[in-house]
C-alpha cells in the first residue's frame, strides 16, 4: 500500500514538473505513470551505484554532484519511456530538482 502511495505521489510530481520546465513533455497519463515508475526504480537500483562511483567528485562538490546524477537518470528515463520527453540536460536538471521538492513536500503530508 505504501508503495502505491509512494508512486502515486511521484505521478503528481513529475506531472508538475513537466507542466512548469518548458523541456519537458508528457504524451498522457500513460506515458506519466510509467515514467514515474521507470524513475522510481532508476533510483532504487542504479541510483546508488552511481553514486558510489562519483563519490569523490561528490566529496569535493559538497553534495551537489548528486544533482547532476538525478539529472541523468531523469534523462535517461525520457529515453526509456516513449512519450516522456527532455529536450536538454538543464531540463532535465530543473525537472529533477522540482520533482523533489514537490514529492518532498507530499511525502511530508503522507508521513
Amino acid at each position: 500500500m505504501i508503495f502505491l502511495v509512494k508512486w502515486i505521489i511521484s505521478s503528481i510530481a513529475l506531472g508538475i514538473s513537466v507542466m512548469i520546465v518548458k523541456g519537458l513533455h508528457m504524451e498522457g497519463v500513460f506515458s506519466l505513470i510509467a515514467a514515474s515508475l521507470v524513475i522510481g526504480l532508476l533510483n532504487t537500483f542504479i541510483r546508488p551505484f552511481l553514486i558510489l562511483l562519483t563519490l569523490p567528485i561528490s566529496i569535493l562538490t559538497l553534495g551537489l554532484f548528486t544533482l547532476v546524477i538525478n539529472a541523468m537518470l531523469f534523462y535517461l528515463a525520457s529515453y526509456i519511456v516513449k512519450g516522456f520527453v527532455v529536450e536538454s540536460f538543464f531540463s532535465a536538471l530543473a525537472g529533477s530538482i522540482i520533482m523533489s521538492i514537490i514529492a518532498l513536500i507530499l511525502n511530508a503530508f503522507v508521513d
